[in-house]
């Protein structure tokens, strides 16, 4: 039996996984919270306060921005 050194008996199986579920191609699993595979560059952000709705800026998430009308961190549309 193991015991933390290492010196336990070898596994069985090739061990050689790819850690891939459902038949996908690596890197194309769902995004974070069972959401899209990513939201992309085009779109907007919306305010879920007012839904005031600007054009999204790629590298800047719609989150960190505030709403020009009311104030409210946005969200993507």
């Amino acid at each position: 039996m193991p015991r933390g050194d290492g010196t336990g008996p070898g596994g069985q199986g090739p061990g050689t996984g790819r850690g891939m579920g459902r038949g996908q191609g690596q890197g194309q699993g769902r995004g974070r919270m069972g959401g899209p595979f990513a939201a992309g560059p085009g779109g907007g952000c919306i305010c879920p306060n007012c839904a005031a709705v600007v054009p999204h800026v790629v590298g800047q998430p719609c989150n960190a921005r505030s709403c020009p009308k009311c104030g409210t961190k946005m969200t993507r549309a």
